[in-house]
């Protein structure tokens, strides 16, 4: 089977536009070494993993040790990325970076991430603080090769981080019905900074499990087709999938080409496509559409307005009701992680109301996000 395209990553090895998380084939070891054989004859290169998947690391030594065994140049092509969390002091942070790799059983990751960099004490610990010393260290040693970070924060952090010079990659949620970080993965690459799109699947929007509604309106592609192939036309390096067994890396094998120039047909079939979709979401919300300019901003009680009118939109516009609930309720339960509060925080004082140029009734429709998505909270995979 032909390789994927090859992108490049930051000052590291260039990385195949599909990267192989191993947050999900845990089931076994002999799971892992399936997934990775699977990857492998797909023609991904790149796999990324942290010591917070659980067994994730043990299972992929495991398996990297055995491909050494029957395939060497198999294995000497594979780019491999774990995490650190922010927060250790150097001597910690040092004992858990050997930690990791002797799981994996590497004396050298070819790319460090800070895992989470969602706060600003999470910045200042990795560019100024003892993270700094920590990862010149780890590069001096030559443990790591280039250092990058995962973020689920705000754009202005994000912004903050990669303007700062430290990093030489970065993992942000990029996705086709969440383009907010978009400019920002544009940025990056301008400035040479590798970008990878955590979860387009998942988080993206649960394309792997589409309602109907979306599978129509995403029509002729598959929706999660049109997603990979959204991001990969926007230029991002490489794009995360979580493979629990081997079948679930048959987009990578489809979309092997992808990573390649599209053709003036098939840049035409992409943007046809893309705006059915947008005026199958604009008939369907009518006036309450939320825009996601941002103006309302910033709420007095810190309700994240255009974030929970971004799922009332997904959920009222397309019918995926089921990932936006997942995502509504997971505010307030994921620490850092996300948001902090839900719809039912917003006190109606009206501030965001002249701010608005659509001129939406903002307070009636967080009320009705409320209505539609509250329910039981669901167990994250990772906390």
């Amino acid at each position: 089977m032909d390789p994927v395209h090859h992108r490049p990553f930051g000052t590291g090895r260039p990385v195949s536009v599909f990267t192989l998380g191993t947050m999900r084939a845990l089931d076994t070891p002999d799971c892992m070494e399936a997934v990775l054989a699977a990857a492998l004859a797909a023609g991904i290169n790149h796999l990324e993993t942290a010591p917070a998947y659980g067994p994730a690391e043990v299972f992929l030594g495991r398996s990297l040790r055995r491909l050494e065994q029957r395939d060497p140049a198999g294995r000497a092509s594979l780019v491999l990325t774990s995490k650190i969390l922010p927060g250790p002091d150097p001597a910690e942070g040092r004992a858990q970076l050997r930690a990791c790799l002797g799981r994996l059983g590497v004396d050298r990751l070819d790319n460090l991430a800070v895992h989470g960099l969602n706060r600003p004490e999470h910045l200042a610990w990795a560019v100024e603080g003892p993270g700094a010393e920590l990862l010149a260290w780890a590069q001096g040693e030559g443990l790591v090769g280039q250092v990058g970070f995962s973020s689920h924060g705000d754009t202005s952090l994000i912004g903050a981080a990669l303007e700062s010079g430290r990093f030489g990659f970065c993992s942000l949620h990029l996705h086709l019905f969440d383009q907010e970080r978009l400019p920002l993965a544009r940025a990056a690459l301008a400035a040479g900074i590798g970008v990878m799109a955590i979860s387009p699947a998942d988080k993206g929007g649960r394309l792997q499990a589409p309602p109907a509604q979306l599978e129509s309106d995403c029509a002729p592609f598959a929706p999660l087709e049109l997603a990979y192939r959204f991001l990969l036309a926007e230029g991002i390096s490489t794009l995360t999938l979580g493979a629990a067994r081997p079948e679930d890396l048959d987009w990578a094998i489809r979309l092997a080409d992808a990573g390649g120039s599209p053709s003036a047909n098939e840049r035409l079939a992409l943007a046809g496509a893309l705006e059915r979709l947008a005026a199958a979401g604009r008939e369907r919300l009518g006036l309450d559409r939320c825009g996601q300019c941002r103006q309302c901003l910033p709420c007095p009680t810190g309700v994240p307005i255009p974030a929970l009118l971004r799922l009332r939109n997904l959920a009222v516009g397309h019918g995926m009701e089921p990932f936006a609930q997942e995502r509504y309720n997971l505010i307030g339960r994921a620490g850092h992680w996300w948001e902090q509060r839900d719809a039912s925080a917003c006190e109606r004082c009206g501030d965001c109301l002249p701010r608005c140029p659509l001129q939406l009734p903002i307070p009636d429709l967080l009320a009705d996000t409320h209505r539609r998505l509250a329910a039981p909270p669901r167990r994250r995979l990772w906390g």
